[in-house]
């Protein structure tokens, strides 16, 4: 699209591009909002969607993207509002639940109100899926006019990723394609969620590993909805 960044040049000596804050929050505003069309698509649509497992309200499916796989999970949460569930659907609560020996999580920087970057690292007790990652991934925030709510969450390039923050020392650099949640409004202050994960397996995903992620996800989705019980009730946005 016209309004995308152009990268500038990498080196070949440093692999990471130095990008001005006016181009980086262009490129995030660009990608994120393509994130977003995504997650609403897949909160919507059925096409495509080979459903894997339903337990416990849970209703986990897969669809292939090229040659990688997108995982989706919905779930019916009653008496949890959609503001609630707002306020755990984040990119560190996420990481948390995914693996818990999480050892930094941090802010790297504030492109606007809704839209931030940050930095995961997992430790040396992590299991092996995440052991020794690092990401470093956007989260945009958004409330749409019907209600709906969506937050956004994937990785930066890894050239611009390193310009922001260099790696550390033998860690490995995780990518995240893209995730995110989609909240939508119910009667009764309940809401029904979607949940959008896809994984790099090139990167940090084993193949071995995709059939043990049904059970990952419903543990996640459950453990999220105790954390949105615990918080107070917000009537209006």
């Amino acid at each position: 699209m016209s309004n995308a960044p152009s990268p500038p040049a990498a080196t070949s000596c440093s692999r990471s591009w130095s990008v001005s804050e006016d181009s980086l929050r262009r490129y995030v505003n660009y990608a994120s909002e393509r994130c977003i069309q995504e997650l609403l698509s897949a909160s919507e649509s059925g096409d495509g969607w080979k459903v894997l497992t339903f337990r416990n309200g849970v209703e986990i499916s897969r669809k292939r993207s090229a040659s990688l796989h997108v995982f989706r999970s919905r779930w019916l949460l009653r008496s949890v509002s959609p503001q609630q569930f707002f306020m755990v659907a984040n990119a560190i609560d996420a990481a948390k639940q995914w693996d818990p020996d999480l050892v930094e999580a941090k802010h790297i920087k504030d492109l606007n109100d809704n839209l931030r970057i940050i930095a995961l690292r997992f430790g040396d007790a992590s299991k092996p899926l995440f052991k020794k990652r690092e990401f470093v991934v956007y989260e945009r925030r958004e409330s749409l006019d019907d209600g709906t709510l969506v937050v956004a969450v994937a990785s930066l390039p890894h050239e611009i990723a390193a310009g922001l923050q260099p790696k550390n020392g033998s860690a490995i650099r995780g990518l995240l394609l893209q995730s995110g949640w989609v909240v939508e409004k119910l009667e009764d202050d309940s809401c029904m969620v979607t949940y959008v994960v896809q994984l790099d397996p090139a990167g940090w995903l084993p193949k071995c590993f995709v059939n043990k992620l049904n059970t990952k996800l419903v543990m996640i989705i459950e453990n999220l909805k105790k954390l949105a019980q615990t918080c107070p009730v917000e009537r209006e946005m």
